[in-house]
């Protein structure tokens, strides 16, 4: 006798390969969940500047992750985010996750999208990852011993990325997160002085802040080599979100897990035990 089998769901991870987006990709797979990775790697290939290829990737998905790549406050985000959720929509996508940025007016206009989709929805509004100076744009600062940023004596709550992608994989798969905002942060404010301590305790040698001038430093990040769409976003995030707006902390990762989030003392902790922050002691002179 032929019996029919019920199809499992299956979840589309965009920016798959990403800080978040592996880390989610990797506990869906390691709870028992269908996983579709979206990236240009991938097959099917995913490409926000390549709309005709996403009805594949949306093939037979039931619940998507949202993470648009570089960043929301991107001019033409909106309108990738309203055409990717009414392709999502229409191949019978319920339920959909967005990564989001505190204080981003365009990234807000985004959240409203899906917001409005009809679908089942969840918000994760994100501050500054901790993985910034392990995994990203400020790690070979940190390699060099000198963070040079425009921060001045800005206080930012940076959040691990591990509490995103927990928060992130929770709504995905627990129905009662459906229609909640999650503003993420870590447990205390800090400077970027506070952070350079922190690393040179965990790692063992000194890391010093300097502060820079705004236009000097996007300046030499242009002069780097850097995409123009990552030196358009690094002068966005140091020129308008962290003006202050952002100086405070949120109980999403409390809320959304029964948890406090991990500090960056942890982190720092966490990360030195790989070895990775020793590349420039152990570099060849």
């Amino acid at each position: 006798m032929n019996f029919l089998r019920k199809k499992r769901p299956l979840t589309l991870v965009l920016g798959g390969t990403g800080k978040t987006g592996r880390r989610i990709a990797e506990r869906l797979s390691a709870g028992g969940h269908d996983v579709r990775i979206g990236s240009r790697s991938a097959v099917p290939s995913f490409d926000w500047d390549h709309e005709a290829g996403w009805d594949a990737c949306l093939k037979g998905v039931t619940a998507a992750y949202i993470n648009y790549s570089p960043d929301l406050a991107m001019p033409g985000a909106t309108d990738a985010i309203q055409a990717f959720v009414r392709k999502a929509k229409a191949a019978g996508v319920k339920r959909l996750v967005i990564l989001s940025g505190r204080g981003e007016p365009e990234a807000q206009a985004c959240e409203k999208i899906v917001q409005e989709s009809g679908l089942q929805w969840s918000v994760v509004r994100a501050s500054w990852f901790n993985q910034n100076f392990s995994e990203a744009a400020f790690l070979d600062m940190v390699l060099a011993g000198t963070i040079t940023l425009p921060a001045g004596d800005q206080l930012e709550p940076f959040v691990d990325v591990d509490d995103i992608a927990d928060v992130a994989v929770a709504a995905l798969t627990q129905d009662h997160h459906d229609g909640q905002v999650y503003e993420v942060t870590g447990p205390r404010l800090m400077t970027m002085h506070e952070i350079a301590s922190e690393l040179s305790n965990a790692i063992g040698r000194d890391i010093s802040y300097v502060d820079v001038p705004h236009d000097a430093f996007v300046a030499e990040i242009a002069d780097s080599g850097a995409p123009k769409e990552v030196v358009w976003m690094l002068d966005y995030l140091f020129s308008t979100v962290l003006d202050g707006r952002n100086a405070h902390l949120t109980d999403g990762v409390q809320r959304a897990l029964g948890r406090p989030p991990k500090d960056f003392r942890d982190f720092a902790r966490d990360v030195a035990k790989t070895g990775i922050w020793n590349a420039a002691a152990t570099a060849p002179a």
